[in-house]
């Protein structure tokens, strides 16, 4: 299998910008998950309570908490390594920790210094397995949910 972006994805992106194209995939229009990339080291992702989102109990949805942390520090490595590497989720965790009401946000970062890291890494060795963290918070500042986010990268050239 050839590792690059989907045909579609790229078109998307390119078409209507990174932020839009994340909008118009039906799992995240669906559960009103907005993604925002502030800087090409930072993603901040906001989900209103909604109908499509709201569990039974009329808190988020955990399947919506998670899917609106899934994706992200694997983006921020691909567009910040670029094309001579593989980035793909090995496993993830997450832990509620309180009922999300209102609007939740999650912030995710990478710092440059990790992926002068990487590249120096991955110079002597072909793959590793990197571990990132974030946290989903309320509109209180107080924390919802804890994601922690194991991705492989490795070197294709």
């Amino acid at each position: 299998m050839e590792y690059k972006v989907h045909p579609l994805w790229h078109f998307l992106e390119q078409t209507y910008g990174f932020e839009q194209a994340f909008r118009m995939f039906k799992p995240y229009e669906g559960a009103n998950i907005l993604p925002k990339l502030v800087d090409k080291n930072t993603m901040v992702v906001t989900m209103p309570l909604i109908l499509s989102n709201t569990n039974y109990v009329g808190t988020h949805f955990g399947g919506s908490l998670y899917s609106m942390c899934d994706p992200f520090f694997m983006f921020l490595l691909m567009m910040n390594l670029g094309k001579d590497y593989m980035v793909w989720d090995k496993g993830a965790k997450i832990d509620f920790v309180k009922p999300g009401e209102g609007t939740v946000t999650a912030t995710f970062h990478i710092p440059n210094s990790e992926f002068e890291d990487l590249k120096e890494l991955l110079k002597k060795e072909k793959k590793t397995i990197r571990t990132y963290e974030t946290e989903v918070v309320g509109e209180d500042g107080k924390t919802v949910s804890k994601i922690t986010k194991d991705l492989y990268i490795r070197r294709l050239v």
